[in-house]
Order: structure tokens, then C-alpha cells, then sequence
């Protein structure tokens, strides 16, 4: 990979890739040097409450930290190996039944073994986000 932009299409390629990605649905919607967007369409097989049709918080979980993952493999500063050391998520509110939630990471800031990640997702609604997070992953090492 020569240019930033060239890892960071080969870091989304690669994240969609992944079986648990593929189960889930996942998409690329954007990606940058040390940014990642990816959305999840609303599936039966993600619903939390069968009543009301809402999506479970473990598959919100799992799509925020695989965005702010890819955000870090996507940092030119950063390694294309990462895991979660610390991911806070905080749960604003249910994401509207039905609808696709997207999440937005950015990697601001990367040391030589730890990248910083904030990320948001939402639904229909930019301005409502469903939740936040910020996150620590492990860089090993850089190229």
C-alpha cells in the first residue's frame, strides 16, 4: 500500500470480509486515512425485543467497535493488527425500528502501542444519536 488512501480502502475491503461482519451486514459508507464509517441494516436476525422490533445493544456493541477498529488499521500511523483494550459505549436512546444505523469513528490520536477512537452511531436521525463511544486498541508497532 503506497498512499493512506490505499490502506484505508484495503482496511475496508478487509473489514467487510470477516465473517462476523458478513452476519451482521456490514458495509463500508466511507472511509479516510484513520476513518471509518460502517452501517448495519436493521435484519430479524439483530432484533434484542421481539415486541418492539428494537436492535439488540450487542449487535450496536459489535458494530461501534469494529468501526473504531477500522478506524485505527485505517490511521497511517497506526499497525493493520489492533484489539480493544478499553471501549466505553454509552446508549442514548433505542434505534428506531426498521432503520439502518451507521456508525463514525475517527482515530485521533496514535503512540507507539495505543490509538484513541471516538465514535457516534445513529439511525435516521444524525442530530438524535442511539450512542457514543471512545475507545483504546493496541497498535503493534507501525509500518
Amino acid at each position: 500500500m503506497k498512499t493512506p488512501e490505499e490502506r484505508a480502502a484495503f482496511v475496508a475491503k478487509m473489514i467487510v470480509a470477516m465473517p462476523y461482519c458478513m452476519a451482521l451486514q456490514l458495509r463500508c459508507e466511507r472511509f479516510a486515512p484513520g476513518e471509518m464509517d460502517l452501517a448495519m441494516p436493521y435484519a430479524d436476525q439483530i432484533i434484542g425485543d421481539p415486541e418492539t422490533g428494537v436492535v439488540h445493544g450487542g449487535a450496536v456493541s459489535a458494530l461501534m467497535d469494529t468501526t473504531c477498529g477500522g478506524a485505527v488499521m485505517a490511521h497511517p500511523k497506526a499497525s493493520l493488527l489492533t484489539a480493544t483494550i478499553d471501549l466505553r459505549i454509552d446508549y442514548m436512546r433505542a434505534a428506531k425500528s426498521g432503520d439502518t444505523i451507521v456508525a463514525k469513528a475517527i482515530c485521533y490520536h496514535v503512540t507507539r502501542s495505543v490509538a484513541f477512537v471516538r465514535a457516534v452511531a445513529y439511525d435516521s436521525d444524525p442530530d438524535r444519536p442511539v450512542a457514543a463511544a471512545t475507545g483504546a486498541f493496541t497498535v503493534e508497532g507501525t509500518e
